[in-house]
């Protein structure tokens, strides 16, 4: 199996790359990891709602490049379901016994993502209605994704 996690914009915090590691480090006896950092796109102060949706759009083109036809995508989104780490273990589950080997999760800029990519998901995921930081949502994604194959496993980690 192999995790995908598509991002915009770049991970400067060492405290958060370091965090991250840690659970990619533990992942590998699971799935092979894979990050993608994307560049965001310069939005200008002031933008109109118009030039907002031309960043979004451009942003889409290249997470699009980057998703492939059959991936299993889950984009991080707050209109999206919010489940337990028991219901989110079992929608992996799900996924690889409906035969993806792939698992594409795709976080967005500051704008948010166009609807492009919320049509392309097939699972809109939330991690509830507070706004969080996306660096520090990529580690808290992780950490979810990690204990998602620890419950499988029936590991004490999830207690």
């Amino acid at each position: 199996m192999k995790i995908k996690l598509i991002t915009v914009g770049k991970l400067k915090e060492k405290y958060l790359k370091d965090g991250i590691q840690e659970y990619v480090k533990r992942l590998g006896r699971f799935a092979k990891f894979e990050a993608i950092e994307l560049p965001d796109e310069k939005t200008p102060d002031k933008a109109s709602s118009a030039q907002n949706q031309q960043i979004m759009a451009r942003e889409a083109e290249r997470i699009m490049a980057k998703v492939a036809e059959r991936d299993f995508v889950i984009v991080l989104a707050i209109e999206g379901q919010e489940w337990t780490s028991e219901d989110f273990s079992k929608k992996l589950a799900d996924a690889t016994l409906r035969g993806f080997s792939d698992i594409t999760f795709i976080i967005g800029g500051s704008l948010g993502l166009a609807l492009q990519i919320k049509k392309r998901a097939n699972l809109l995921m939330s991690f509830g209605r507070l706004t969080l930081p996306h660096q520090l949502m990529r580690l808290v994604l992780v950490e979810q994704i990690y204990r998602a194959f620890m419950i499988q496993e029936g590991s004490p980690y999830h207690k």
